[in-house]
């Protein structure tokens, strides 16, 4: 335990009156919060709540408006992380700042501060990996290991600065199931050593497994405070919107028998040293199935969306089908017409321009497939733009889209209202065949409800979804059928009632589908848990 240490149930840290004004925005309007010694405390509420504005003033990234900071009752002014890190506070971001090219040792020693032989970090990492169940070796390059592996890297890193606090921005995003409960037992001996977590996560059951206390935000201001583990995930996510959350509904529509996107046998060569190679994949997906592929991020899953996208072109037409054509050599605009959608999973920068309002990024996605609605003249178009804002509007309604004045840039919008939008977007154009890529990343429940159940109608409509997601709560709300993906290569897709978290996350382990037929696994339904 840190030295000056604060005695069980005692307040590690509290904020008063925290306030952060952007502009005209009120990011955070007096917040008040109080963390005590030895516990894993919850940080709730919905994209653009204030969650990512408060924590950055705890760690030193952003300095608030007005309001107090104390630390071990003292009154404290955090101007940097490096301030922050030496009172005792350490993050724990959700995107991970990794040089892949080093090895484990070397990007450690880039956060220590003075002049610490490569040797000895390498020594404390691998004893310190060991005590907390983290396994790592110092000495391997970043490259090499799967994303759970360079989770370890920053939490070993952050508790080689001996923090007293720690802040964990969305954890087990990028976790199969096993590597997520051997998070849990880290986070349960951090705290029995006295020390404490703040714990941001939209998976409301596992705030509820190991939270002992949860502050909810709502539009910057603090709405309450309450013991997860006396709550159910609905009435979190009540306390976190305001309203009750609608529950997905998924009874299942009729499948066709038409094949509307398939790959058979698509391989594709890694495009730079730190990609993933295709091998062999084959996937059918018929008019009224969502096909939900999971997997640990990194093995291959923006590889397969781009080469079934059309950003990256197969080696052959036939190795890709489109609604009954070969499209392997087509691009994206190609394949929107043949009543292809496709949502990337990288808000901003690739599904929309930031700095280009709503209606711009509208046109800049749908100019191909929508010009008789959205062009005009012969062959210098002009932009019909009363007819784009009417369907910038219809979309904006149906994915309840919130956002501050008329057409406004993609980047004043929250990452889930965006998402929305971006989602919305597609499904607009009603496409026979749909792929999308993390469509609930960082989005919360409300926000996430709307975009799945979108999905789900879309299907029963009769098109074919594929789902790539790393989300498994997702994939089986919304899936007919699951396939895993690992090292690039896809396992047979199969009924999403016979699958289980257990034989899920050996098949994200590299355990491949024929290998453990479902019958062997002796494990109930997914469903039954």
């Amino acid at each position: 335990m840190a030295d000056n240490e604060v005695g069980r149930d005692e307040c590690l840290l509290e904020v008063r009156g925290l306030t952060k004004i952007f502009g005209e925005l009120r990011a955070n309007d007096g917040i008040d919060l109080e963390i005590r010694s030895s516990e894993i405390h919850a940080l709730l509420g919905e994209n653009g709540a204030g969650k990512s504005t408060l924590v950055k003033m705890l760690f030193g990234s952003l300095e608030p408006t007005s309001g107090q900071i104390l630390w071990k009752g003292n009154r404290v002014r955090i101007s940097s992380p490096g301030q922050a890190r030496r009172l005792g506070i350490g993050m724990v971001f959700q995107h991970f700042s990794l040089f892949e090219a080093l090895t484990v040792a070397e990007n450690i020693a880039l956060s220590m501060d003075g002049n610490v032989s490569i040797e000895n970090i390498s020594e404390q990492a691998a004893t310190l990996s060991r005590e907390y169940g983290l396994p790592l070796d110092p000495h391997a390059h970043v490259a090499d290991l799967s994303v759970g592996e360079r989770q370890r890297i920053e939490i070993v890193r952050t508790l080689l600065q001996n923090p007293e606090l720690i802040i964990l921005d969305e954890p087990t995003s990028v976790l199969t199931p096993q590597e997520a409960d051997r998070l849990f037992e880290t986070l349960e001996k951090i705290k029995s050593e006295g020390r404490s977590v703040l714990y941001i996560s939209h998976r409301l059951e596992e705030v509820q497994r190991i939270c002992d206390r949860a502050t909810v935000l709502r539009h910057g201001e603090l709405t309450g405070d309450c013991d997860p583990r006396t709550e159910t995930p609905a009435s979190l996510a009540r306390m976190m919107v305001g309203s009750e959350v609608k529950t997905v509904s998924n009874t299942g529509g009729k499948v066709s028998d038409d094949i509307l996107i398939e790959a058979k046998n698509l391989s594709a060569p890694a495009r730079t040293p730190f990609a993933v190679a295709l091998k062999d994949i084959n996937l059918v997906v018929r008019g009224g199935e969502v096909i939900g592929i999971a997997g640990v991020a990194g093995n291959g899953q923006s590889e397969l969306f781009d080469v079934l996208s059309g950003e990256e072109l197969a080696q052959n037409r036939a190795d890709i089908r489109i609604c009954g054509t070969d499209a392997g050599r087509l691009g994206i605009s190609a394949r929107r017409l043949l009543g292809a959608g496709f949502v990337p999973e990288e808000r901003h920068g690739h599904a929309a321009v930031s700095s280009m309002t709503l209606s711009e990024n509208m046109v800049l996605a749908r100019h191909k497939s929508d010009s008789d609605a959205f062009l005009t003249g012969g062959p210098l178009k002009i932009i019909r733009y009363n007819a784009v804002l009417d369907a910038s509007e219809r979309i904006i309604k149906e994915m309840d889209v919130r956002m501050s004045g008329e057409d406004p840039d993609a980047s004043s919008l929250s990452g889930g209202n965006l998402q929305k939008y971006i989602v919305g977007r597609e499904l607009d154009r009603k496409p026979a065949a749909i792929v999308v890529n993390q469509p609930t990343w960082g989005v919360d429940a409300g926000a996430a409800s709307r975009i799945r159940q979108a999905l789900i109608d879309l299907a029963e409509a009769g098109s074919a979804v594929v789902v790539i997601s790393q989300d498994l709560d997702e994939i089986f709300e919304v899936a007919t059928s699951i396939a895993v993906i690992n090292e690039g290569r896809l396992s047979a897709a199969e009924p999403a009632s016979q699958m289980t978290l257990e034989r899920i996350g050996l098949l994200m382990g590299g355990i491949h589908g024929e290998d453990t037929p479902v019958a062997e696994t002796g494990l109930e339904p997914a469903h039954a848990h």
